[in-house]
């Protein structure tokens, strides 16, 4: 990194401080990896900390069936790349179990349904910590998360139950089935984000740059069309040129119109952005208070 970037620098120390506590803490720990921007620099950073070693956590990936096909590709090649053992759990068998309902209508989207699948993996592998890349910056429920958030043995989330962390000193204590979610790029904003990639020459999937795909617009969103969303009549495909923010399911996340083809071009236009990525994403426009209600049961 450029020594001159002080800011970037002491962001970065701040996350390879938080991930080794977690090294130093907890018995049997795993990050949380989506394949989106967020996610990949805190792999990059988890790489970083623990050089020459290995990363001494697995990549887990709950795939919902229903990602972008660019994701799950680089999702493989870069586990590969950074040496890390990846574990995938599918919500698909989950739907086959009768664990949870598929949803049905033009809204459905199995990005609710994530939830129950993580919290079966985090009890088949008897995780007692899950990293994730969640950042304050990104919405209203988000920033009333510390950096260790604690879960009860419901893997329920309690924001009125959070330990003071004065002094970077993070409580890892829990009872038996209990675990904590912990995020180390929590101070970070979107820009810092993407700043540090141009800076680290970090590689990402070639959703978050323009390029031209076949788009449908609904509720004031650019849906990208594909076999799982169910379409009414009226609901045409049309190619534009666009880019994502933010990758998750196929059925909420929303595209931007857009020419930024370079990380120059995607760092002017953040910096000039008055929404933030998650503004993009229709899962969050269910309530008011759909986030916090999901993190509330369990939710990344």
């Amino acid at each position: 990194m450029n020594s001159g970037n002080i800011y970037l620098k002491e962001l970065e120390d701040e996350s390879i401080y938080v991930l080794r506590e977690v090294a130093a803490q907890f018995e049997r720990s795993a990050l949380l990896f989506s394949g989106g921007k967020d996610s990949i620099v805190l792999s990059y950073l988890a790489k970083k900390a623990f050089a020459p070693a290995k990363i001494p956590f697995p990549l887990l990936h709950i795939d919902t069936g229903h990602n972008f096909p660019e994701t799950l590709t680089y999702r493989d090649e870069w586990a590969k790349k950074i040496d890390a053992r990846l574990i995938i759990r599918y919500v698909q068998d989950s739907i086959d179990k009768g664990r949870v309902q598929e949803e049905t209508g033009f809204n459905a989207s199995r990005n609710l349904l994530q939830t129950a699948t993580l919290l079966d993996a985090i009890e088949e592998l008897k995780l007692d910590a899950c990293m994730g890349g969640a950042r304050r910056d990104e919405e209203k429920a988000r920033a009333k998360e510390r950096f260790f958030s604690h879960r009860d043995e419901f893997g329920q989330w309690n924001p009125k139950n959070q330990r003071p962390e004065l002094w970077d000193l993070f409580n890892g204590k829990k009872n038996i089935g209990e675990h904590f979610r912990v995020f180390p790029l929590s101070n970070w904003t979107e820009l810092d984000i993407w700043q540090y990639i141009k800076e680290e020459n970090i590689p990402l999937p070639s959703l978050y740059f323009s390029h031209q795909r076949e788009v449908i617009e609904r509720s004031g969103q650019l849906l990208a069309k594909s076999d799982y969303l169910n379409l009414r009549e009226t609901e045409k495909g049309k190619m534009m040129q666009v880019r994502f923010r933010t990758i998750g399911d196929m059925t909420c996340t929303g595209a931007i119109l857009s020419e930024a083809s370079t990380i120059d071009e995607i760092v002017a236009e953040v910096a000039a952005s008055r929404v933030t990525e998650r503004g993009t994403r229709s899962d969050d426009k269910r309530s008011e208070t759909a986030m916090e209600d999901r993190k509330k049961v369990g939710y990344f």
